[in-house]
């Protein structure tokens, strides 16, 4: 079994670089370093004893986030310019990077390449960490000869995904907080102030108002077994949900309703073109074939919906029409300013450049729907939790008013 040796050698302009390396035995990683182009300094076993542990959760600790893969790709771009080697980058990036996951990832394309992979081909062997468009886009570079630009490309790509990404996540914390802290609230009341009152009022006696009594039986069921049988039905739910839109019939429904809300519907519909006009802008800019590039589009896209238009819109030119008469037809997915442009963009030579004017355009539009919908989310679920936590407050106290006037009278 190869073992993990830890290394710090010096490269030819006499940089220090320290990393990992799998081997063995000592002499064959002196040997592989030293092929690379290294001075080995020292090499060193990797201890299997560590003072620190590291608590691993599956799905966490192993994942690596777009962001990081952005930065290392425009990193990799620099040095490729530089004219470093793509196996030197890599072993440098590997040693550098914080990311467990994305340091063992990166050594294992390095070695890959060493022994003679394409760079494209390396990466498709982690699909979790480098997508479709990642692989396509560095076949490209490399066929033609200019992966540092198809890199630096990509790595703006990938950062505008991650932007937007990172946009829309930060605009639904804010509402998931808030009727987090409602349910909360609601069911401490219920659990724990509402039976305080209910004991109060059989030691009264009297009829209790509407009101009051619903939420005393509400209480009652959240109190008793049926609180459970209710929970376990809405997990139940919640599983059954998630299988189901996990089925091509159910994803393709789940898609077309996501599309159809008044500001939610929008915004998922302006997501789905940024996304597909920035990619096509930068496969077609890279030399992809644009009928693979399509493909790809309907792949990022993130809904159904517009990813089969794309694909009918790709059956559409392989019977020789244009991309804009193709996509005509569906303006109630492709509004007709995307025609419009990839039109212009086609018909100049220069459709690269139009989809992504496109693509600012639409990022644009994203940042503006989000701003808007926070804007008007803030204060609407600030009453809907004073409404909320009020309205139980008044059915509390509607009973003790009736006792009042009974004692005045």
């Amino acid at each position: 079994m190869a073992l993990t040796f830890e290394y710090k050698v010096r490269d030819r302009s006499g940089g220090l670089v320290e990393g990992q390396l799998e081997g063995d035995s000592m002499a064959l990683v002196v040997k592989r370093l030293r092929e690379m182009g290294y001075m080995p300094i020292s090499v060193t076993p990797k201890s299997n004893i560590s003072m620190k542990k590291e608590i691993k959760i599956p799905g966490l600790s192993d994942r690596v986030k777009l962001k990081e893969v952005a930065v290392v790709t425009r990193q990799l771009a620099t040095m490729v310019d530089s004219g470093l080697s793509v196996v030197r980058s890599l072993g440098i990036l590997a040693g550098q990077v914080e990311n467990p996951e994305l340091s063992r990832v990166l050594n294992a394309v390095r070695l890959d390449v060493e022994n003679g992979s394409a760079l494209s081909v390396a990466c498709a062997r982690h699909p979790k960490v480098f997508s479709h468009l990642f692989v396509t886009l560095v076949g490209a570079g490399e066929a033609g000869g200019n992966l540092d630009e198809v890199l630096t490309s990509l790595a703006s790509t990938i950062e505008k995904q991650a932007n937007l990404r990172r946009v829309v996540r930060s605009a639904m914390t804010y509402p998931a907080v808030v009727l987090s802290v409602m349910v909360v609230i609601f069911v401490a009341m219920i659990v724990f102030i509402v039976p305080v009152f209910q004991n109060l009022f059989k030691s009264l006696g009297g009829k209790l108002p509407v009101p009051t009594q619903i939420l005393i039986d509400v209480s009652n069921i959240i109190a008793s077994f049926w609180a459970f049988l209710i929970l376990i039905v809405v997990i139940a739910g919640i599983v059954f949900f998630r299988r189901w839109i996990k089925t091509d019939r159910g994803r393709e429904l789940w898609d077309i309703f996501k599309l159809k809300p008044p500001i939610v519907g929008g915004l998922t519909h302006k997501l789905a073109l940024a996304r597909f006009t920035s990619t096509l802008s930068s496969l077609i800019q890279s030399g992809v074939p644009i009928l693979e590039s399509l493909d790809i589009c309907s792949d990022v896209t993130g809904n159904r919906k517009v990813a089969d238009v794309l694909i009918q819109a790709k059956n559409g030119i392989r019977e020789g029409r244009p991309l804009a008469d193709t996509l005509r037809e569906h303006e109630e997915v492709i509004p007709p300013l995307v025609v419009q442009m990839i039109e212009v963009g086609e018909q100049t030579g220069a459709l690269d450049a139009m989809l992504a004017k496109v693509a600012e355009f639409y990022d644009a539009e994203v940042e503006t729907t989000v701003d808007n919908m926070t804007a008007l989310l803030e204060p609407l679920l600030t009453v809907v939790m004073g409404a909320g936590v009020g309205t139980m407050v008044i059915c509390l106290y509607l009973p003790m008013f009736s006792y009042i006037k009974l004692i005045h009278n």
